[in-house]
């Protein structure tokens, strides 16, 4: 009986203490990766390096900025699930969250329409997760371009494939952006559904 008592208790130390350790793992590889990134921006800023040297500088700047995005991306979902992740709260339009992702995607792949509402969020989670969510549909579907219907609080993103749809919910984890996502806008009383084609992301007013 003890002894089962000891192994369970080692079982709940381990759930409890994995997402400390995905989220100090995070933060120590930003500094070594903080070097990279900054050599290689300043290589980069002096030029002159000639072909292929100043390309290969340029692609080391863009891998190492994506790195740090996917650490940030680990170390926000090791703290939510953890418990210990406390959202800057700000006032924020669902329809600029969605013109955010056209912004970054692109407008002639991401066409947004509809009027939006006032939330409170974390802004920069939330808005990294809308364009997650948009940018997921668009790989995993294997689409050209997807629709962003904003309606108050809800941002609707279609057409969602049948291969795309579990990825987008967080069942299927096969991209780390869309999984967050769906944690960040649960951990802000919201919620991420699949109806038909249509992926409804309703944000808490």
């Amino acid at each position: 009986m003890r002894d089962r008592l000891v192994s369970e208790r080692s079982v709940v130390n381990a759930d409890t203490s994995f997402p400390r350790l995905v989220s100090l793992a995070a933060h120590d590889l930003r500094t070594p990766l903080a070097t990279i990134h900054g050599f290689a921006q300043t290589l980069v800023r002096m030029g002159d390096l000639g072909q292929p040297k100043q390309r290969y500088l340029e692609m080391i700047d863009v891998a190492s900025r994506q790195l740090a995005e996917l650490l940030d991306e680990l170390g926000l979902a090791a703290r939510i699930e953890g418990g210990r992740y406390e959202p800057n709260l700000q006032p924020a339009d669902t329809r600029e969250l969605a013109s955010g992702a056209a912004e970054e995607l692109g407008p002639e792949r991401v066409v947004v329409e509809g009027e939006g509402a006032s939330v409170e969020v974390d802004r920069d989670a939330i808005q990294r997760g809308v364009s997650a969510l948009v940018q997921a549909a668009l790989r995993h579907g294997g689409l050209e371009q997807v629709n962003v219907r904003v309606d108050g609080p809800t941002i609707a993103i279609s057409p969602v494939t049948p291969a795309s749809g579990p990825v987008l919910l967080g069942e299927d984890l096969r991209d780390l952006g869309a999984a967050v996502a769906v944690l960040v806008v649960g951990a802000h009383g919201g919620s991420v559904g699949l109806d038909g084609d249509i992926l409804s992301v309703r944000l808490a007013v």
